[in-house]
């Protein structure tokens, strides 16, 4: 680049000002109302006192942030931004293990930079990042690859990940079957993997209607609930066990996934997606005022545990004249059994969602899910029946939810209207966009980091949800397909000799729904 683009590229110093400037204000509209005040117990009673510290630190990091921004704009100014992120970042972390330090080293303490431990992390985090955004943009720049090169690149890299998918995914299996009987597994890892892997299956009930059929569904906690409350209440009522109630669950979510798909046929996008949202919550509002039936905001408690499939009972005394597990089996009674169990039950339901939707997509059906969501239009000049195919996206994504909600109801023993709310579809959604809408590798991958990395992290008290979102930017950045968002076919071109003597011509033809991505 010669040296009159890079004069031209730097941005005016009256353009800069302004830009600060306004960063300033829009951190200060931001922090105030926020981070100035914070009420305290006196001995008068709560009182308001004063966070001027913390409000103009942030200010101060924010507009340093935003001159760093403006740096790397302009070639020739990177190792400016990577020195000052990496100050940052060590000041960060300096001060986020300040105590820590001072305690095992026994080195004199040095004052505190940063106000609060929470400001340390997000300063280390902030200066870390910026300063890799440099060192990238550097190495990039005197690359001498070209952009072509760079894609070519990147496609063979995406080829050899999506052969790993298949050994990943048999890694994965065998891991989740072993699970618990490995070292470190205890009640508390097995609770926290079944929790894991209920949201995979809420993750790939969804994929049906957002990755297949491309229909944005902010309602699907409707279905998650109408499974919980059918399994809860038809024990309750009518004494019905879970294995008889289970099918009744995943077919009373269908009907109401019907109900919600013949309204909104003619609808798309954004309008769509409203409608969804609102069946969601009259779904949650009615649970919550038809006490006679629901209970209300009090939920329904005591639901019935799964037994052995009518051949043992999870307690230790037995119970409906079944006798109790470790007996049946002659084993030692532990208290695990019935978590180990329920553990396996859910792995069990997951792998029939996995390997029904496999199988789904290379059916006529699923190319249909598939062309439905490249253009609708063009689907229907195909001659598909577009309505048929939106209701059975909706009536077997439903169903998939359904199950969940009863596998919910009888594993939590205790339901209410505060467990399905918006947030779950948001979060159910978000594991479906952030794993690639299409990939049930990917949507797996994401359960995993946004359900599992929080409990992880959960000794990190308020930091915790900061890495969570600090997770969801990352991964919007540097994938905002998702993390796999390649898709193979699901029917390839076939491969056809040449035509012969004796042979005639034939030329491959492409199925419906075929898309690379």
């Amino acid at each position: 680049m010669s040296t009159s683009t890079v004069e031209a590229a730097r941005p005016g110093l009256e353009a800069v000002l302004k830009e600060l400037c306004l960063t300033a204000l829009a951190g200060l509209a931001l922090t105030v109302p926020l981070v100035a005040y914070e009420t305290i117990d006196a001995a008068g009673g709560l009182q308001l006192a004063s966070r001027w510290g913390s409000t103009i630190f942030i200010v101060v990091m924010l507009v340093l942030g935003r001159f760093g921004i403006i740096l790397l704009r302009t070639p020739g100014r990177e190792s400016w931004v990577a020195i000052g992120g990496g100050i940052a970042a060590a000041i960060g972390v300096l001060d986020l293990f300040r105590d820590g330090m001072t305690h095992l080293l026994g080195i004199i303490s040095w004052p505190a930079i940063t106000p609060t431990y929470t400001l340390s992390f997000l300063t280390g985090v902030g200066g870390a990042i910026l300063a890799i955004r440099a060192i990238v943009q550097v190495s990039r720049r005197n690359s001498s690859t070209t952009k072509a090169d760079r894609d070519a690149r990147a496609e063979a890299i995406g080829d050899q990940v999506r052969k790993l998918v298949k050994v990943f995914a048999a890694i994965a299996v065998v891991f989740a079957l072993t699970l618990p009987f490995l070292p470190f597994s205890n009640r508390y890892v097995i609770d926290v993997a079944t929790l894991i892997v209920t949201y995979v299956m809420l993750g790939w009930g969804l994929n049906i209607i957002v990755g297949y059929a491309g229909l944005l569904d902010l309602g699907f906690v409707a279905f998650y609930a109408v499974g919980a409350y059918s399994y809860a209440l038809a024990a309750q009522h009518l004494g019905i066990s879970f294995w008889l109630a289970l099918p009744f669950a995943g077919l009373l979510a269908a009907s109401f996934g019907l109900i919600l798909g013949f309204p909104v046929l003619r609808l798309r996008g954004d309008y769509f997606a409203i409608v969804t949202l609102g069946f969601g919550e009259i779904v949650r509002i009615v649970l919550i005022n038809w006490y006679d039936v629901t209970n209300g905001p009090d939920g329904i408690s005591g639901i019935p545990r799964p037994d052995f499939f009518g051949l043992a009972s999870m307690t230790r005394n037995g119970s409906d004249g079944l006798p109790p597990f470790h007996e049946y089996f002659g084993l030692e009674y532990s208290s695990e059994h019935r978590i180990i169990f329920l553990y396996y039950l859910i792995v069990a339901m997951a792998a029939l969602v996995a390997l029904f939707t496999v199988r789904i997509r290379k059916l006529p059906i699923g190319r249909a899910w598939e062309a439905l969501r490249e253009d609708d239009i063009a689907c229907a000049s195909l001659g598909i029946n577009r309505t048929t195919i939106k209701l059975a996206a909706f009536g077997i994504s439903a169903a998939w939810g359904g199950f969940a909600g009863a596998f919910f109801a009888t594993r939590q023993g205790f339901i209410s209207p505060e467990s399905f709310t918006f947030i779950e579809s948001a979060i159910i959604l978000a594991i479906v966009v952030m794993g690639g809408m299409g990939s049930l590798v990917g949507i797996a991958i994401a359960a995993l980091l946004l359900i599992g990395l929080p409990e992880v992290f959960r000794d990190l008290a308020e930091y915790r949800m900061v890495a969570f979102g600090a997770g969801l930017v990352m991964i919007m950045i540097w994938r905002p397909r998702g993390l796999l968002s390649h898709r193979e076919p699901s029917v390839l071109l076939a491969n056809r000799p040449p035509p012969g003597p004796g042979r005639p011509s034939t030329r491959p033809v492409a199925a419906a729904g075929e898309a690379a991505e």
